[in-house]
């Protein structure tokens, strides 16, 4: 999961990712594309494409039918008359007590991209990092993984901003703000007087939790992630503009701390509105799953060893 637009900013983390059959290393990278509006959930791959092995007899690709399926959402979002807030306010994830939230919501969102570039490398980390696990594990595994990781990780995303909500919401009633001025706040925006003298900042994110739907399919994708790390732990990644190979087992623990780290404190080097805390529920959620299989997933001997061969 990153951005629904509202322009102001723009933001690059750019990778790129490419496999050698003889060395077995792969390298990674992402780009986030621009705006903020609304929140997408996304981790985005740019290039390349990972093999690891035969593809297996199936008379149906199921990542091609998820990326299908994202296309056509997207499609009837953004070129059907009327139909872009429609489609955002019924399938993107709203906060549990604004009045267009639905369960349903869980799982729809991560069909919703804000942007061509956000579903085209979006469905392309899908793609590149989710084709040897299907290969390994076979259709009904794979989609069974995807959408629990993506679940997961809205549950996860929906509890932290619950827990976040609550806590600025008592505290301005703790203030003495009535539940009709509060109320009134999330509607519009209006600041009253009486609330005046309460951090700015802590009233924005108010508004912002209960207001702004999450979209996009990153939670799912950080999944899928761990698990590539997890089945090819010493497949090498490497951010473009840091080009120095990182086997798969340190770099992606990297990026999910880094992402946890910017969910509790607020500071991102990917900038504003990004749910941090959809990509590391979507990663916890993904390494529950492979800990459970841990030993149900054969993988040929050779994508665990650390010797590179020529």
């Amino acid at each position: 999961m990153l951005q629904f637009y509202n322009g102001g900013w723009l933001k690059f983390f750019y990778t790129s990712l490419a496999y050698s059959a003889n060395t077995h290393d792969v390298v990674m990278a992402s780009w986030q594309p621009p705006g903020h509006q609304r929140i997408s959930i996304e981790f985005l791959v740019s290039f390349g494409h990972l093999r690891l092995m035969e593809p297996a007899n199936r008379s149906f690709n199921v990542i091609v039918g998820l990326i299908v399926a994202n296309v056509i959402v997207f499609a009837i979002t953004a070129f059907g008359p009327g139909m872009a807030d429609l489609m955002v306010e019924t399938l993107g994830l709203y906060y549990p007590k604004n009045e267009h939230f639905r369960y349903w919501q869980l799982v729809t969102n991560m069909f919703m991209h804000g942007g061509v570039t956000h579903i085209l490398f979006n469905m392309y980390g899908l793609w590149a990092f989710g084709t040897p696990l299907l290969e390994l594990w076979g259709g009904k595994r794979f989609l069974f993984f995807y959408f629990v990781s993506g679940i997961g990780a809205a549950l996860i995303y929906t509890f932290v901003n619950y827990y976040q909500f609550n806590t600025i919401y008592d505290e301005l009633l703790a203030a003495g703000i009535s539940v009709a001025d509060i109320q009134n706040l999330l509607r519009t925006g209006r600041v009253i007087e009486a609330m005046s003298a309460f951090p700015k900042e802590k009233l924005e994110t108010l508004v912002h939790l209960f207001n702004t739907p999450a979209v996009g399919a990153s939670g799912a994708i950080y999944g899928v992630l761990v698990a590539f790390g997890m089945t090819y732990p010493n497949a090498k990644l490497a951010l473009i503009f840091f080009p120095v190979p990182i086997a798969a087992k340190f770099f992606i623990p990297a990026l999910i701390l880094l992402d946890l780290f910017s969910g509790v404190t607020g500071v991102s080097i990917f900038g504003g509105g990004v749910a941090h805390f959809a990509h590391v529920g979507g990663a916890i959620i993904g390494f529950l799953l492979m800990w459970y299989w841990r030993d149900k997933t054969n993988v040929p001997e050779h994508y665990h060893n650390d010797r590179t061969e020529t």
